[in-house]
């Protein structure tokens, strides 16, 4: 069969689920690659890997280009999923003959609710998916795909888990596919260097962050690693064949979880001497990041979440605010570079808790941030947790352009605070004066910086606008609701 793998235009600007971690319109516009597409699209040479969202594909393209196609498989995520069932029903009416799978978070923790939605999903792959979808273009029927979920007389069958995949050497090099089918110009995310590559090392993490969509829906928390060498051999593939590549970015659910394997790593990329970076834990001590710099590494993505001891404890984080101090010095006593990551909305958040964790920001002081509403996806340990204590709306978690909105509601943190406390958070953090000069440095001895932070400043003050205009529309509310109780 020929298969179309297909990461869809849920919304304008919309990071889908076929590689972002954090399905969500961008503050600043972003896209991540399609890497879980990209795997089996690699071992079916007729196939076509189309990532709408980056190159700028309609609905209505996506549907006309899957009448050329026997087969579509289908990443969908939780905010997107609604609209994603709606093409899937266009695809359907243009291509009556057409097979449609669906893969992704989603259809792992409810494939019941995912195949009850449209009559167009035909059937969907749970967890993993590589050679499943393979096998069914090659021929063999979905009663034989372990981990599959499909309609029978009525009734919805189950069939039995697959193993996880534990020979990732065997699998195809992802930037192959990004090369025959991508335009790999039109991917950016503000804190990498432009243009970049993402593929994985390993798949799988140990921790239990309690909020942590892939290990808990996807990839699984058992930890299976490549060779280090077929890590390097495909770095230097990638290097060879892209023009203008700047940068590679190792997307792991944490990259450098085990000290030997990462300097083992480490050792075969240096020889190559390129630019690279990578997710990290603060559990990382100073020789390990050593060796990475040493090899090329300039970046880390960071989780630190939050600067609450008690939060951190809550999360399963199992780290600590002294531990990433220690990091976070560490790293930039060696030059390295770090992008962290906080989340705003975390069990047991307080304006107390929330305070710390702005503090600790700053007193970590690292290059740039992101602040995330915590939204409890399905299949998560925290979305169990804010389903037990009624603490979850009814409400999207986004908007209807795909940006983030809380869906959840403390004790005395309603909605509103909670997108207020994004935007003080931002506000404290970048409006200080050794940030801001920081910033200014760059744009004006870097004409190519000053473009981007340009553009950049212009995209987040729009959507700052809509969450002030988000804000008092909840706190307009609210007074009415007062204002009319007896």
């Amino acid at each position: 069969m020929r298969t179309l793998f297909l990461n869809p235009p849920s919304f304008e600007g919309f990071d889908g689920g076929a590689g972002s971690r954090w399905p969500a319109t961008r503050e600043i516009e972003s896209y991540w690659y399609p890497v879980w597409l990209c795997y089996p699209a690699g071992m079916l040479p007729d196939s076509k890997v189309l990532d709408a969202p980056p190159h700028k594909v309609s609905i209505a393209e996506c549907v006309a280009r899957a009448r050329d196609f026997e087969f579509v498989v289908l990443f969908t995520s939780t905010p997107g999923f609604r609209v994603d069932a709606g093409i899937a029903e266009r695809m359907k009416d243009a291509n009556p003959k057409l097979k449609i799978a669906f893969v992704g978070p989603p259809v792992a923790v409810e494939p019941d609710k995912v195949l009850a939605a449209s009559r167009a999903i035909d059937f969907v792959v749970r967890g993993e998916f590589d050679y499943q979808v393979v096998d069914f273009a090659r021929g063999k029927p979905v009663p034989e795909l372990p981990g599959a979920s499909y309609r029978k007389n009525g009734d919805v069958v189950h069939n039995p888990q697959g193993m996880a995949i534990e020979d990732l050497d065997a699998l195809p090099w992802v930037t192959r596919v990004y090369q025959r089918d991508l335009d790999f110009t039109r991917y950016s995310v503000p804190f990498l260097r432009h243009p970049f590559v993402a593929f994985y090392t390993s798949r799988g993490c140990p921790a239990m962050c309690t909020f942590c969509l892939w290990p808990q829906t996807h990839s699984g928390h058992r930890w299976r690693r490549r060779s280090a060498g077929d890590v390097a051999n495909e770095a230097r593939f990638a290097l060879e064949s892209l023009p203008g590549l700047r940068e590679i970015f190792f997307d792991d659910d944490t990259f450098n979880y085990q000290k030997a394997r990462t300097i083992e790593v480490a050792s075969k990329l240096k020889p190559l001497k390129f630019t690279w970076s990578c997710t990290s834990r603060v559990t990382t001590d100073y020789e390990t990041l050593k060796a990475m710099k040493e090899a090329g590494c300039r970046l880390l993505i960071v989780g630190y979440e939050s600067g609450d001891p008690q939060i951190l404890k809550n999360i399963k984080k199992g780290a600590t605010v002294e531990m990433a101090l220690r990091f976070t010095e560490n790293a930039h006593k060696l030059g390295l570079t770090i992008h962290g990551d906080f989340i705003v909305g975390l069990p047991g958040e307080t304006r107390q808790s929330l305070q710390n964790t702005v503090e600790f920001a700053k007193r970590l002081d690292v290059e740039t941030i992101q602040v995330s509403i915590a939204h409890p996806y399905p299949g998560t340990e925290f979305y169990d947790y804010v389903k037990r204590n009624g603490l979850i709306t009814i409400d999207s978690m986004t908007d209807e352009a795909g940006h983030q909105l809380p869906n959840i509601i403390y004790p005395g943190l309603d909605r509103a605070e909670l997108v207020d406390w994004v935007e003080r958070f931002y506000g404290e953090y970048y409006f200080r004066p050794r940030v801001a000069w920081r910033i200014m440095r760059k744009a004006i001895f870097d004409s190519s910086e000053r473009r981007r932070l340009y553009k950049e400043a212009r995209e987040y003050l729009s959507l700052r606008r809509k969450r002030r205009r988000f804000v008092q529309s909840q706190r307009a509310d609210a007074f009415t609701q007062d204002e009319a109780r007896p």
